[in-house]
């Protein structure tokens, strides 16, 4: 009997021991889970999923080339202005109008140089007859000879007067506006109107020493400017300066351009692109893709679906850029998703959440922007 009872007490006892164990142990698992549940909490409140916008890597052909910047300037370009002065009696032109070689502007006051001009003709005639008098009489002397002489080079001088009365233009080109009125007094030497000569066109640029070696004339360049996005002109380098700056270590290249239908004008600034060697094939991305830092160029590659996507860090290696999109060489592969904004609280392992409503330009002829 005693037995009996101490072996239901030892019974009760382990009985209690384990309820006891599995409630200390249902109280630790539950701090232990709230813990951990917290932990997470923390964890994703601090590293939400940041919003960016993405690209699909791409390969294309890239054309290596040196790109510089320059200005336009005409083939021939001038003030024009007259000679002599005089009042100005009328003129030929209009504003802004195209002219030959040749064509008359501008016409000054002349009345009275022609009769002048009229009084030395009468002069040179009566010598002429004198001379030829004398002469079928045999009795030409030196004194009638000169006079003829001089009474000639005065009309030739007079007429010459004449002539410079009308201002022609010296090569064909594009008018300016107009610097003077009717009726007014033209000094000699002051512009009346700026002619240029607009088809081709010049563009002079500058590249550094390096660039030497790989220039040539006839060499194919291509000009864009910010007045006419997306669009290139064409032209070949037609002279190559000699002396290399030794400030800037750099020379001046000069190319010519078509230019029929006068888009390009004297002293517009522009970007021009050399193409040198042979195209190579870059996988390409817009230059928004790539961020430096004192490391090197990284970009932000996405992995995985849906909510669970995250971004792995890459060094990239880049080969060149062109307008708005950069070649790269090294790190991304063709078909990877791209961050191209959005990096500023990117990490390695970031969740993101992509957004293409606003996407980077991503353009490989943008128009550089004006300096000034």
């Amino acid at each position: 009997m005693a037995k009996s009872r101490t072996a239901s007490l030892i019974l009760r006892m382990v009985v209690m021991l384990i309820v006891i164990g599995v409630i200390l142990g249902g109280i630790f698992g539950f701090q232990a889970f709230k813990s951990q549940m917290i932990a997470q909490a923390i964890a994703a409140r601090s590293n939400p999923a940041q919003t960016v916008s993405t690209t699909t890597a791409t390969t294309s052909d890239w054309q290596e080339r040196l790109e510089a910047v320059g200005s336009f300037r005409a083939v021939n370009g001038a003030d024009l202005s007259s000679e002599v002065s005089g009042i100005v009696e009328s003129f030929s032109f209009q504003d802004g109008q195209d002219v030959a070689a040749g064509a008359p502007l501008l016409q000054l006051r002349a009345e009275e140089d022609i009769a002048t001009l009229r009084q030395y003709q009468a002069a040179a005639d009566n010598a002429q007859l004198t001379y030829d008098r004398d002469l079928k009489q045999l009795k030409a002397q030196g004194v009638s000879q000169a006079t003829l002489k001089s009474n000639q080079a005065q009309v030739a001088a007079q007429q010459a007067l004449i002539d410079k009365k009308t201002v022609r233009a010296p090569f064909a080109g594009r008018l300016g506006t107009r610097q003077v009125d009717l009726g007014q007094y033209l000094a000699a030497g002051t512009t009346m109107v700026t002619l240029q000569s607009l088809d081709p066109i010049l563009f002079d640029f500058t590249l550094p020493q390096q660039a030497l070696a790989k220039l040539k004339t006839g060499q194919p360049v291509t000009a864009t400017l910010d007045a006419y996005p997306g669009r290139g002109f064409d032209g070949t380098i037609t002279a190559i300066s000699p002396v290399v700056d030794s400030t800037t270590r750099s020379l001046t290249v000069r190319a010519s351009l078509a230019n029929p239908d006068h888009l390009l004008l004297p002293g517009m600034y522009g970007k021009a692109a050399v193409a040198v060697g042979q195209p190579q094939r870059y996988v390409t991305l817009p230059a928004t893709a790539i961020v430096s830092n004192p490391y090197g160029d990284i970009a932000y590659v996405v992995g995985g679906e849906g909510a669970g996507q995250t971004v792995k860090q890459i060094f990239v290696t880049t080969a060149g850029s062109r307008g708005d999109q950069v070649a790269v060489a090294k790190g991304v592969k063709e078909g990877d998703t791209v961050v191209t904004s959005g990096q500023l609280k990117l990490q390695n392992g970031s969740p993101v959440t992509i957004n293409n409503a606003v996407t980077p330009p991503n353009d490989p002829n943008a128009a550089p922007a004006d300096p000034s």
